[in-house]
């Protein structure tokens, strides 16, 4: 078969295939010739350049920054949500929550051992798991509760409410985020109660954060965990935000202090090590607490807002 009959051929096949949605048996059939020759023709097709196959990546506008973000960390995955100009900031951290949320439905299996933090953010998720797939999985705080605050921001108010939709097994913190002494803080991790949360961290395989500022009103901050001795050790060290209550610098570095060795939480090297860390954060104030925890690795996975990820970049580019 001389070139230009080879190349009529390969454009009725290809024709055949993909404009006529036929199988490649059926053409087989039809031309008489063999399946594994249509199966060669459309390979050369392509090579040739007669067939040219584009997948669409512009379906959404924050897929391509989505890409860039999760580059630039080597995340898991990146989940961006387009900011409208009437949203509230009330509505900015719904909608971050309930994509989350989101995630979780695809993700959740039987056996998991999933951890949560606390705040506003998190509180958020409450109310977007119903009719959910039940789930024989756990359900734990990774940090103590927040204190002083309203109720439906503790995190065993979210353990609970989330395990319940989920038909899994919920667990329970019966202490405050930051103890007044180290020792009050060893008798409690130490404490026959807390060995089985200590077991469950142990085996997490899912977990999910907030992130903090404590520049702007982190959570330690506003529920009155901290006082102006603390707050001056944390500045002087660099401290760019917080997970668990567990602070770190720009640089994704621990900060190891006083407030550290009083705090009840997972220690959040553990979370490099899990399948999916979860952080669910947004907020242009937000973007360098953000930028630290992707650097110190202890999130593989992000879900935050259009305007948060591009003053990331902003930022990031700032560096250089």
């Amino acid at each position: 078969m001389d070139s230009r009959e080879e190349k009529k051929l390969m454009v009725r096949i290809a024709q055949m295939y993909y404009e006529e949605d036929m199988t490649q048996s059926t053409i087989s059939k039809e031309l008489g010739i063999y399946r594994t020759s249509i199966s060669r023709w459309l390979k050369k097709a392509r090579e040739e350049g007669i067939v040219n196959i584009t997948i669409k990546t512009d379906i959404d506008e924050t897929f391509d920054l989505e890409q860039r973000i999760a580059k630039i960390f080597n995340l898991r995955e990146v989940i961006i949500l387009p900011v409208k100009k009437d949203q509230t900031a009330a509505d900015k951290k719904k909608a971050v929550a309930a994509a989350g949320a989101d995630l979780l439905k695809r993700i959740i299996k039987d056996d998991d051992v999933v951890g949560f933090a606390w705040g506003t953010t998190m509180s958020s998720m409450i109310g977007e798991f119903h009719h959910v797939d039940k789930k024989d999985a756990h359900f734990v705080p990774l940090v103590g509760g927040p204190g002083p605050m309203d109720t439906k921001y503790h995190v065993n108010t979210i353990v609970y409410n989330i395990a319940e939709d989920f038909d899994g097994t919920a667990y329970f913190i019966d202490a405050a985020a930051v103890v007044e002494r180290k020792e009050t803080k060893d008798d409690i991790v130490q404490s026959n109660y807390f060995s089985k949360i200590t077991e469950l961290w142990d085996n997490l395989t899912v977990a999910v954060v907030g992130i903090g500022n404590p520049n702007q009103s982190s959570n330690l901050v506003w529920a009155g965990f901290c006082g102006d001795q603390e707050i001056e050790e944390l500045n002087r060290q660099g401290a760019i935000g917080d997970i668990c209550s567990r602070f770190y610098d720009i640089k994704g570095t621990l900060i190891r202090s006083d407030l550290s060795e009083r705090t009840i939480a997972i220690e959040i090297e553990k979370l490099r090590t899990i399948p999916y860390s979860i952080a669910v954060a947004e907020s242009i104030e937000k973007a360098p607490s953000i930028i630290g925890g992707l650097r110190g690795e202890f999130i593989n996975t992000l879900v935050t807002t259009e305007e948060t990820a591009q003053e990331m970049l902003r930022l990031i580019e700032q560096e250089k």
